[in-house]
């Protein structure tokens, strides 16, 4: 973002149901440990948001055979040959935090309360170019004391067993941005009139490629593992919320993501790698138009279907903002929209591009001007969950969703509106704890009897038909 089946269980089923569990249970003590550290998470009270950290040492990460790179088989994500479908957040302002020891606990404090509710991936700023507490001073040249904070996050979500998409430059003008880039080279003597110049001038485009050299090939200081080689790096992101305003035909977006998705797997090609881009549909897909928030979005430089079928992309990215796409517009409308936008993208990642589909960004304000409260954002928040539900029942590729924003007590002064306190908005953070917990049903039961192959019916402690998969 810019700064069910329902009825009586039968003696069999309950037979059934009785094996599945015990043999579930067996699995995870004998061979998923980071299954039972979040089934322990999950067990506490939503209400103190408490979690232990687990005792794992860095040396132990080549060890563990939970922790491995995740890869995707069709239109899911694997570890090993285990399904795995995400529920997460972002918190974008983590190592600029953890420069300062007086609030490098924050970051802790985060992933403890976000582990807690169960959330196993955070994506995250892996950039801060010029100005204040910059991790990149000038093309090429890095603050240490930046990047230490940067290994510093990386290590502690590591020990929380959360995951990190790390972006690797911004759109906008916060923490530096295409912007800045173009303005290095002006200082540097090019003639450059556009910041959309960015994704065309060779001068430019290197200095974005020696930051992906730097960044993919960093040593973490606290782990002594390269970030390239690091599992707890879920993906890379090319560009948070790319666009290309001066080119609606998408031609100019189009060669930078086939370039720099080269680029970048050239130097890692273990990692998964996506764009970046907010899911608006452009000119290869004239039928899906109408299923952008507004014409403006189809003028913007983006093309969904376009943009994720170059090589190198793993995954489409897409973002919903229904109250600064459709201002003006009721809570009911706003609903109805975000739950046929994501359907559209599900859809189309499934069957057209054959890959998953995160919905890396989705929020909405609670400020006055907003159709929203806390109350109505909590249905927001449930519509969502409900729509990657019904996929994931299904084997579909809706494979997960990243709250915008997750932040600790104490940073209220960062908040643009969209904020969750957890250990403040109680509900909020039981609603997310329950989807964690149906996921990690999923991811785990599956794996076990259906070997991506399966008709499977369970019902939750919760009464709720939540694993109903075939593939």
């Amino acid at each position: 973002m810019e700064t069910i089946f329902r009825g009586k269980v039968s003696l069999i089923h309950f037979l059934v149901r009785g094996l599945a569990v015990a043999a579930t249970i067996l699995l995870l003590i004998h061979g998923s440990h980071a299954h039972v550290d979040r089934v322990e998470i999950l067990r506490n009270d939503v209400d103190t948001l408490h979690v232990q950290r687990p005792n794992i040492s860095s040396s132990d990460a080549t060890h563990d055979e939970q922790w491995r790179m995740i890869k995707t088989r069709g239109s899911q994500f694997v570890v090993g040959d285990q399904p795995l479908y995400v529920n997460g957040f972002n918190s974008y302002w983590l190592m600029i935090l953890a420069v300062d020891p007086s609030t490098r606990g924050k970051v802790s404090e985060v992933f403890q309360q976000a582990a807690a509710v169960g959330l196993t991936v955070c994506r995250t700023w892996g950039f801060n170019d010029g100005g204040w507490r910059a991790l990149q001073k000038s093309p090429g040249v890095y603050d240490e004391n930046v990047f230490k904070a940067l290994d510093f996050v990386v290590s502690e979500a590591r020990k929380y067993r959360i995951r990190l998409i790390l972006s690797l430059i911004n759109n906008w003008d916060g923490y530096g941005g295409k912007a800045q880039y173009v303005k290095w080279a002006r200082d540097a003597g090019l003639n450059l009139t556009s910041d959309d110049d960015f994704f065309s001038d060779q001068t430019v485009k290197g200095y974005f490629k020696n930051h992906v050299n730097n960044m993919l090939t960093r040593v973490n200081t606290y782990t002594n593992v390269m970030y390239k080689d690091d599992p707890t790096i879920f993906a890379w992101e090319l560009m948070n919320e790319l666009r290309c305003m001066s080119d609606p035909t998408g031609n100019k977006l189009q060669a930078w993501i086939q370039e720099m998705a080269f680029h970048v797997k050239s130097i890692d090609p273990d990692h998964l790698l996506e764009v970046g881009a907010e899911g608006f549909y452009g000119p290869s897909s004239p039928a899906r138009l109408q299923a952008n928030p507004n014409t403006y979005a189809g003028q913007v430089g983006t093309d969904f279907i376009r943009n994720h079928r170059v090589l190198g992309i793993d995954f489409a990215s897409v973002h919903i903002y229904p109250d600064t796409w459709m201002s003006g517009a009721t809570v009911e409308a706003q609903l109805k929209f975000v739950q046929a936008w994501m359907q559209a993208h599900i859809a189309d990642a499934e069957i057209t591009l054959g890959m998953p589909v995160v919905f890396t960004e989705f929020g909405v304000s609670t400020r006055a001007r907003s159709a929203f409260n806390a109350t109505s954002r909590d249905q927001f928040v449930q519509a969502v969950y409900g729509v990657l539900l019904n996929s994931t029942r299904r084997g579909s590729a809706g494979a997960g969703a990243l709250l915008w924003q997750v932040f600790p007590e104490g940073t209220d002064y960062m908040d643009d509106g969209y904020g969750v306190v957890l250990p403040r908005a109680k509900d909020t953070a039981r609603i997310m704890s329950a989807h964690s917990r149906r996921l990690l049903a999923f991811n785990s039961r599956c794996s076990w009897s259906c070997s991506w192959g399966c008709r499977k019916e369970e019902q939750s402690e919760d009464g709720d038909d939540l694993l109903f998969h075939e593939l």
